[in-house]
């Protein structure tokens, strides 16, 4: 069993968690260079007994806890990752503590997860003693599509490596304080397309003396979703997803060129491949049957989030001991969006979990969902996320994954 008082702790240090969240809300940042948001952390972090690495090409920071327990080895080194970034989009909620900086939100919750972070430094720092072996606090930015995980690790931030590794995220739109996860694919790679329609513009009265490029895209796009259907079986899901087109200036011109940009997004290695020759295939062959031609250009997303099977029931018994029966939920299904802790799940055993931040007492199913402008967080949940995460990193260092 875990500390009996260890929710009661983090409960106890609830304001200063809070308090930290609404620094880093109100002041968001985007990308790689997150210094405000470090300069928070550090701060609210710096009475404790922690070793800093910093550096390369990002502010990202690992902070380690050497843990001061005699005689005993433990089963070394535990990592626990909080992400830093915000979103490039407005908001509004109305809080008294919203975004300060127009056009920026932290719309994904990275601000609760690095409070949540910082909370469990404190709890972990405060049980040093009992502690065999090492914790090690990632404060990530660039996790919005930044690759922030990647280059941290390029960095040598994260070296030696960790024996597990374990995350939270928040759902805005889950029950008040419930955990979910489930082993195997938890969310999906993600890769983005953009397709140039070639033609020859001209008159819209004349199409004839043409090469429209209009149809040939409409039909490009309706093809990409009839041959997900037919080429991919529907248990290893495969979502192609044309989100932008563009193209065309006036209503009587008919353009030289339409652009198309979307995301792929697959549960399997074989299946990212065979997705993305697809949609090239289907472009220029659709485009050629219109007497026009198409580009294709990729660029590679974050790879498949997989989850360790230990690592997840380490997790559930966790959550068990912290919250009682039925705080659990084990997720049917993995969720397609991307994440880029995926990059440390590559490396290291471990498993991400959502919480459920919904107000407690609401129709949880109707609250807004994260990249929403107006996502909200029942704060009362946060101290629950810090217990979580140094509950994890305990039982790890403790029994490892037996």
């Amino acid at each position: 069993m875990l500390h009996p008082d260890l929710l009661d702790s983090a409960r106890a240090i609830s304001e200063r968690i809070v308090s930290l969240r609404r620094a880093i809300h109100a002041e968001p940042e985007i990308g790689l260079q997150t210094p405000l948001t470090l300069a928070k952390v550090r701060q609210a972090l710096a009475h404790l007994p922690l070793d800093w690495r910093e550096g390369g090409a990002t502010t990202g920071a690992v902070a380690t806890l050497r843990g001061g327990k005699p005689g005993a080895s433990g089963h070394g080194r535990v990592l626990l990752r909080g992400d830093m970034d915000a979103l490039p989009m407005p908001e509004e909620t109305g809080l008294d503590f919203a975004s300060t900086i127009p056009g920026r939100m932290h719309a994904c919750g990275h601000d609760t997860h690095t409070a949540m972070l910082a909370g469990a430094a404190e709890l972990l720092c405060a049980r040093r003693d009992d502690l065999a072996g090492e914790v090690q606090f990632m404060f990530q930015p660039g996790e919005e599509g930044y690759h922030g995980a990647r280059h941290m690790l390029d960095d040598g931030l994260i070296d030696p490596l960790p024996d597990a590794a374990f995350a939270l995220h928040i759902m805005p739109n889950a029950r008040h304080g419930a955990v979910a996860g489930r082993s195997g694919a938890l969310m999906a790679a993600a890769d983005e397309f953009d397709i140039s329609i070639e033609g020859r513009g001209g008159h819209a009265s004349m199409p004839h003396d043409t090469r429209d490029p209009v149809p040939a895209a409409c039909a490009v796009v309706s093809a990409l979703q009839a041959a997900v259907t037919r080429r991919f079986n529907a248990a290893d899901a495969v979502v192609v997803t044309v989100t932008v087109i563009e193209g065309g200036t006036a209503h009587n011109v008919i353009p030289d060129r339409v652009n198309l940009r979307g995301t792929m997004r697959t549960l399997s290695a074989a299946n990212r491949a065979l997705v993305r020759e697809l949609v090239e295939q289907t472009a220029t062959g659709v485009a050629a049957g219109y007497g026009v031609s198409a580009k294709v250009s990729i660029r590679h997303g974050f790879p498949v989030t997989v989850c360790d099977e230990r690592a997840v029931m380490l997790g559930s018994a966790v959550t068990g001991d912290l919250f009682g029966d039925g705080a659990w939920t084990p997720l049917p299904a993995p969720i397609m969006g991307a994440e880029d802790f995926s990059y440390l799940l590559e490396k290291v055993p471990g498993a991400m979990f959502f919480l459920g931040v919904a107000q407690e007492g609401d129709d949880w199913r109707s609250c807004c969902a994260i990249h929403s402008t107006r996502m909200m967080v029942d704060e009362t949940v946060l101290p629950r996320g810090s217990a979580l995460l140094a509950g994890c990193a305990m039982r790890f260092l403790e029994k490892g994954f037996g």
